[in-house]
C-alpha cells in the first residue's frame, strides 16, 4: 500500500502528534461537525467546546484507532477489524463520512505542522487515511 519513504512520512507526523491526541481529536471533531454539520447526528451528546471532556475522550479514542493503524500499516484490516464491525453493524454510520474526516484531518495537521506539512506529506497521509477509510467502509458490503 504504501512505500518506505510514504511510511517515513506517516510515521514522522504520528511521533509529532503523539502525547496530544485528545486536543487534536478534539479539534477534527469540531472542525467535522463545523463544516459538515449532518455529521453531528452521530455525536449529539458531545458540545461544541475544544475543552469538554466528552469531546476529548471522543477524539482521543478516534486518534488512538489511527495510532493502532501507524503502527500496523501492514495490516490495516487485521487491525481496525473490531472498529469497522463496530461502525458498520452497531453505529451503521453512513460511510460517506469517512472521506469527510479524512479532509477534516488533513486540515488540522496542516494547520498544526504547517511547513512539515510539505506535499509529500499530504500526500502520504491521504493515502494512507484513505487506506484506513477503505478498511471501515469494508464491513458495509
Amino acid at each position: 500500500m504504501l512505500s518506505a519513504r510514504e511510511r517515513a512520512h506517516v510515521t514522522q507526523v504520528w511521533d509529532l502528534i503523539a502525547g496530544h491526541e485528545a486536543h487534536v481529536g478534539a479539534e477534527l471533531l469540531l472542525r467535522l461537525f463545523t463544516v459538515y454539520p449532518s455529521t453531528k447526528i452521530y455525536f449529539r451528546h458531545l458540545g461544541t467546546c475544544p475543552d469538554e471532556a466528552q469531546l476529548q475522550s471522543h477524539g482521543q479514542r478516534m486518534l488512538a484507532a489511527v495510532g493502532v493503524a501507524v503502527q500496523r500499516m501492514d495490516d490495516l484490516r487485521a487491525a481496525l477489524s473490531p472498529l469497522a464491525d463496530l461502525h458498520a453493524q452497531v453505529l451503521r454510520v453512513d460511510p460517506a463520512n469517512f472521506p469527510l474526516l479524512i479532509q477534516c484531518f488533513q486540515v488540522v495537521l496542516a494547520s498544526h505542522l504547517q511547513d512539515e506539512f510539505t506535499v509529500e506529506v499530504q500526500a502520504a497521509w491521504d493515502k494512507f487515511l484513505t487506506g484506513v477509510a477503505v478498511v471501515l467502509t469494508e464491513k458495509y458490503r
